[in-house]
């Protein structure tokens, strides 16, 4: 067995890799490196119940700093990692200490994507993916007044609900001509669409912006037809991309994410990597994919874990998803984009309802809103023929 691990990363994947090791025994020494001065801590909860001020920092950590003193970790907590040389077998950091390992585990995440447009570094225009960033958002918020957020995905709905339950006039603008196009059907973007727009959120859609306005700070979005929504702050919540840039450096497969294979290794034998920062090829799908979520992070960090321990891992997981928005809860089990056919089960209406998503006579995902029988099932469902029955009755 290996006798050093360096993992770089300190985020969800980063922390359950610590932990399936010691579970599983390992005895070694293993460090653990993250940029930002917190152990690793929950992200779900940054756009909901922790912008709200429902729930504080200490309460997002996942574990206690304890449990790392008690487990011999050498934590490496805001410090930044400069380069990894794979020759030396070691992890460089800024102000050159280094970290020598025998196995490396990348698990560096993602982060928002940036829009190359004038104004986007004003003052008042935000992102969402650190505790930082809360910090940085919860003065702007504390008094009511006017927010723009531009992107209409998980990110930008789930802010949108916190800030109108708030009291702010919310805005919220779209490219696309629906809401979460790239992962619901139809149905169930209207759905969420009129959901919305009962709360008082305006809904701009088909619509691009080229940039923000202010001096000091922002003052407004400026529309790509001409015009302009006026904002006290703007939220830019128009995706992630994959920090694989330290992977590439070092010679690693990338291709918008570090290549891994089903046990997670990369291009190098010695180094694995796991979470949203890694593409991996799906049988279960049959492509190349990239997972942005809590449940890959954790599935695939307790495989780089077996791997190491010596198991045989072939991880082809059902991918799962979920997404608060005011009382709602939007559950996804599965892919949608290769369906050929959608069907909706129950009343819309009703406020519960599912939609099932069909390939080829398979079923390949299955979105749920306020319905966690048909989740479930479906998380043990997908990939089998699909029959009327196979789901609960909506």
């Amino acid at each position: 067995m290996q006798d050093s691990i360096v993992i770089v990363g300190a985020g969800q994947a980063g922390a359950q890799a610590v932990h399936s090791l010691r579970a599983g025994g390992f005895g070694g020494r293993i460090a653990l490196v993250g940029e930002e001065p917190h152990p690793p801590y929950q992200r779900p909860p940054l756009s909901k119940k922790h912008l709200s001020g429902e729930i504080d920092d200490e309460a997002l950590h996942l574990r206690p700093l304890s449990f790392y003193e008690q487990n011999a970790i050498d934590c490496h907590f805001g410090k930044e990692v400069e380069a990894i040389d794979r020759e030396m077998r070691a992890v460089l950091l800024a102000g050159g200490e280094q970290l020598p390992y025998e196995r490396l585990i990348i698990a560096t995440g993602t982060r928002p994507r940036a829009l190359p447009i004038a104004g986007a570094d004003l003052p008042g225009v935000v992102t969402l993916r650190k505790i930082s960033d809360v910090e940085a958002m919860r003065p702007l918020l504390r008094e009511p007044g006017r927010v723009a957020i531009v992107g209409g995905g998980y990110i930008g709905l789930e802010v949108a609900a916190v800030a109108r339950t708030m009291g702010h006039e919310v805005t919220v603008i779209e490219a696309q001509d629906r809401v979460m196009k790239r992962v619901v059907s139809p149905t169930v973007s209207a759905w969420f669409q009129q959901l919305h727009a009962d709360k008082g959120v305006r809904l701009m859609l088909d619509t691009g912006i080229t940039g923000f306005s202010g001096s000091d700070r922002v003052t407004g979005v400026q529309l790509a037809g001409g015009g302009e929504v006026p904002c006290d702050i703007a939220l830019v919540a128009v995706g992630a991309v994959p920090n694989d840039e330290l992977a590439a450096a070092c010679g690693l497969a990338t291709g918008d994410g570090i290549l891994v294979d089903d046990a997670a290794l990369t291009s190098d034998p010695l180094v694995h990597a796991a979470g949203d920062c890694t593409r991996f090829h799906s049988a279960l799908y049959g492509r190349s994919i990239r997972l942005e979520s809590v449940q890959n992070a954790i599935d695939q960090a307790k495989a780089v874990a077996a791997s190491i321990l010596g198991q045989e891992v072939h991880y082809d997981p059902v991918p799962w998803f979920w997404s608060d928005q005011y009382a709602v809860k939007l559950q996804i089990a599965g892919l949608s984009q290769d369906h050929d056919e959608a069907r909706t089960f129950g009343d819309p209406a009703s406020g519960s309802f599912y939609v099932a998503y069909l390939g080829g006579g398979r079923l390949l995902a299955v979105d749920s809103i306020n319905h966690p029988r048909s989740h479930m099932m479906a998380r043990r469902a997908i990939g089998k023929a699909f029959e009327d029955g196979l789901l609960p009755a909506a």
